[in-house]
C-alpha cells in the first residue's frame, strides 16, 4: 500500500437534498482511495479521479481537522450550518480503513463535530469504529448518532471473495452488538448484493434474520451498479475466477448502462424478494422517521418523508408522484408552513401530496406512510 499526506483545500461538502437513504446533510472523505478494495467498489470508476491504482494508493487529508473546525467556526460562515446529520464515510472511501489506526484524523474530525454539538451518521464496514465507540456514546447523548454497517451479504466465505481486506460479516455483527449496548442506533446498509450469489431469497433472508436478531433498527437495500470501465472490467475478472458459468448472467442484465445499472427487470425482482422478507420480520426498510426527529428542520422533514413514502410506492411496483414532489421541494428556501396555502402551485404537489405534506408539518408524521410501512 502507497500513502501519500496531502493537504486539502477543503472538506465539507453540503447536499443539494436530504434524502431517505442517509438523512446527511453534509458529508466529508477524509482519505482518497480506500485499502479495503471491495472487488465491486465503483470507486474504480474513472470519473471519481482517484489517483494511481485503487485499493493500493492511498491519499491522506492530513489537514481535515484543521480544515473542518475552521468551515464549522460560525465567526468564520456567510451562510450558517444547515441543521443535519453529518455523514462520515461512504461512498469510494472508508474513514475507519486501516490507515485510520494510524493517523486518528476520523477520531480527531468526531472530536470537533461533538464540540460543535452535530448529530452524525457512520457509515464503514471497520471494526475499528470501536476503538471510538466513548466519542460516538458522547455524542450520542448530547446530540444523536447512527453507527451503520454495510454488507454484501451475512456469509463469511463469500464475503472474503468480493471483500477481501474487510472484516468477516460475523465479526461486524459482534461490533455493531456492542455498539448497540450503549444504545446507539444502528443500520445495516445491504448493498450491494452480488447478482445471482448474494441476492437469493436465502442470503436475503439470512442477512434479514441476523439483522433482527441483534436489534439493528432499519435495513437499506441496494443492488449492483457496474459502470463500463474499470470498475466493470475489474468485478468481472474476479466474478470470471470464482463465478465463470454467471458471465452470461451478468451480460444480460447490464446492457452497458451510463450509470451502470442493471436492467429495471432485475432490479424489481431483487426488491420484491427484500421487501418480502423485510415485511415477514418486520424491519424497517427506510431510517425511521423517529431516530432522526428533531435534529432536521421542517424542509427537510417534509423532504424525507415524502422520499419515504415514494420508496414505499415504487418498491409495490406503482408509480409515484412523490419523489418528484420532493424534489421540488427541495429548491423552496423559505419554511414550507409559510406557504403552505400556496404548495399546490409547487411542480409535482397535488391534491393529496398536498394532504400528506399539512399533515406534516401540523403532526410531525405521516398517517399515510404509516400505512405503507405496515402493509
Amino acid at each position: 500500500m502507497n500513502i501519500t499526506e496531502i493537504n486539502a483545500k477543503s472538506l465539507l461538502r453540503k447536499h443539494k437534498r436530504i434524502d431517505s437513504w442517509f438523512a446527511a446533510r453534509y458529508g466529508m472523505n477524509l482519505y482518497r482511495g480506500c485499502s479495503h478494495n471491495c472487488v465491486y467498489c465503483d470507486g474504480r470508476d474513472e470519473r471519481y479521479f482517484i489517483d494511481g491504482e485503487f485499493g493500493k494508493d492511498i491519499m491522506v487529508k492530513r489537514n481535515a481537522p484543521e480544515l473542518l473546525r475552521n468551515e464549522l467556526n460560525p465567526a468564520r460562515k456567510r451562510i450558517p450550518i444547515k441543521k443535519g446529520y453529518f455523514m462520515i464515510g461512504g461512498g469510494v472511501s472508508d474513514s475507519y480503513q486501516p490507515i485510520e489506526e494510524k493517523y486518528k484524523i476520523t477520531k480527531s474530525v468526531l472530536e470537533i463535530i461533538n464540540s460543535y454539538n452535530y448529530p452524525v451518521h457512520i457509515l464503514t464496514k471497520s471494526t475499528l469504529v470501536l476503538r471510538d465507540l466513548d466519542l460516538l456514546k458522547e455524542n450520542n447523548e448530547n446530540n444523536k448518532t447512527i453507527v451503520s454497517f454495510s454488507f454484501s451479504s451475512v456469509d463469511d466465505d463469500t464475503s472474503k471473495i468480493f471483500e477481501p481486506n474487510v472484516a468477516a460479516p460475523s465479526e461486524k455483527l459482534e461490533v455493531i452488538k456492542k455498539i448497540k449496548s450503549k444504545g446507539i442506533t444502528c443500520g445495516m446498509y445491504l448493498m450491494p448484493v452480488i447478482p445471482f450469489v448474494t441476492d437469493t431469497k436465502e442470503m436475503i433472508t439470512a442477512s434479514v434474520k441476523k439483522a433482527k436478531e441483534i436489534g439493528i433498527d432499519f435495513i437499506i437495500f441496494g443492488g449492483l451498479t457496474l459502470k463500463t470501465g474499470i470498475q466493470k472490467n475489474y468485478f468481472l475478472n474476479i466474478l470470471n475466477k470464482f463465478y465463470p458459468h454467471l458471465l452470461c448472467e451478468y451480460d444480460m442484465i447490464y446492457q452497458n448502462d451510463k450509470w451502470g445499472n442493471a436492467s429495471d427487470e432485475y432490479y424489481h425482482s431483487i426488491n420484491q424478494i427484500f421487501f418480502s422478507v423485510a415485511s415477514e420480520y418486520k424491519m424497517k426498510i427506510r431510517i425511521p422517521i423517529e431516530i432522526i426527529d428533531g435534529y432536521i428542520d421542517e424542509n427537510d422533514k417534509v423532504i424525507f418523508i415524502l422520499d419515504c413514502i415514494d420508496y414505499y410506492t415504487k418498491i409495490r411496483n406503482k408509480k409515484s408522484p412523490f419523489g418528484y414532489a420532493a424534489y421540488s421541494l427541495s429548491k423552496i428556501n423559505e419554511p414550507l408552513s409559510s406557504i403552505r396555502k400556496n404548495i399546490d402551485k409547487i411542480n409535482g404537489v397535488g391534491a393529496l401530496t398536498k394532504k400528506i405534506i399539512c399533515e406534516i408539518i401540523d403532526t410531525g408524521k405521516s398517517t399515510y406512510l404509516e400505512k405503507l410501512q405496515i402493509n
